[in-house]
């Protein structure tokens, strides 16, 4: 039973560990620079489900004050190790290794978060993540606007992409302007394969990543999209992502992502 002198002590120790907690919040948390995070993953990668939580929490912070642009780009190379990732493309793949080209690795390796085209590390380590942030947010960001986002088709999602002007201070080389269109949210029931018996949930899983265009110095960019979606696709379930990104796959100046959710 409880005494009333443990019960004083506990609610001491509560607002204690309320208020060390409020003094060790991220500086990302109240952060209005935007950062693009992408993790590679595979539902056939048993140490995947982690960074795959982690990427969800993230997101869910973002609608708090941090802007914080997830993706979830599902890589193709474990599909012949027992289970195959239906939500994986080697366009992915692809990305994943032009990154690690770029950025000095051996190999690619799964799970791998990437900040802002810059800062890669293991996935799953909150620790390395809220570095990498700190470090993102100090940098300066073109804004970007999408804006008019409506179902033309049942299958075709229109949308306008529009940049502030680029200013001599991002280089010289004209950033590319790239467009995801992702779902929200997904799941499956994994079979066989690492994970077999466990059902996985994932957060912003890109369907389609393609380049639309670049921004010439002292200009800004304004575009209409047509993007086409999957069969039966649910529009209530997408958001829709565009950041620019200095050529080779540089850094990411800017970022910006609006639900769909068509009514």
């Amino acid at each position: 039973m409880r005494t009333p002198l443990l019960s004083t002590l506990a609610i001491f120790a509560v607002a204690a560990w309320v208020w060390v907690r409020a003094a060790e919040t991220p500086r990302y948390l109240v952060s209005h620079n935007p950062v693009l995070v992408e993790l590679f993953t595979s539902e056939g990668c048993s140490s995947c489900p982690p960074a795959d939580a982690l990427l969800s929490k993230f997101d869910r912070q973002s609608r708090t004050g941090a802007e914080i642009v997830v993706l979830s780009e599902h890589v193709d190379y474990w599909n012949d190790l027992g289970w195959k990732d239906p939500y994986s493309s080697h366009v992915y793949s692809d990305r994943q290794n032009t990154y690690a080209g770029r950025l000095g690795l051996s190999s690619v390796y799964t799970p791998q978060m990437v900040v802002d085209g810059t800062i890669e590390f293991v996935g799953s380590s909150a620790r390395s993540a809220n570095d990498a942030f700190a470090r993102a947010f100090s940098a300066p960001k073109i804004p970007i606007q999408l804006s008019s986002i409506t179902l033309e088709q049942p299958d075709i999602l229109r949308a306008h992409i529009e940049t502030e002007a680029l200013t001599d201070s991002f280089g010289g080389l004209d950033p590319e302007v790239y467009v995801a269109v992702a779902l929200d949210h997904a799941e499956s029931e994994v079979s066989r394969g690492e994970n077999g018996g466990h059902r996985l949930a994932h957060t912003a899983v890109v369907r389609t990543l393609f380049k639309i265009g670049s921004v010439q110095h002292g200009k800004s960019f304004a575009q209409d999209v047509r993007l086409k979606l999957e069969p039966g696709t649910d529009p209530h379930n997408l958001r829709l992502i565009a950041f620019l990104q200095q050529p080779h796959q540089g850094r990411v100046i800017g970022a910006a992502v609006q639900s769909v959710g068509m009514n």
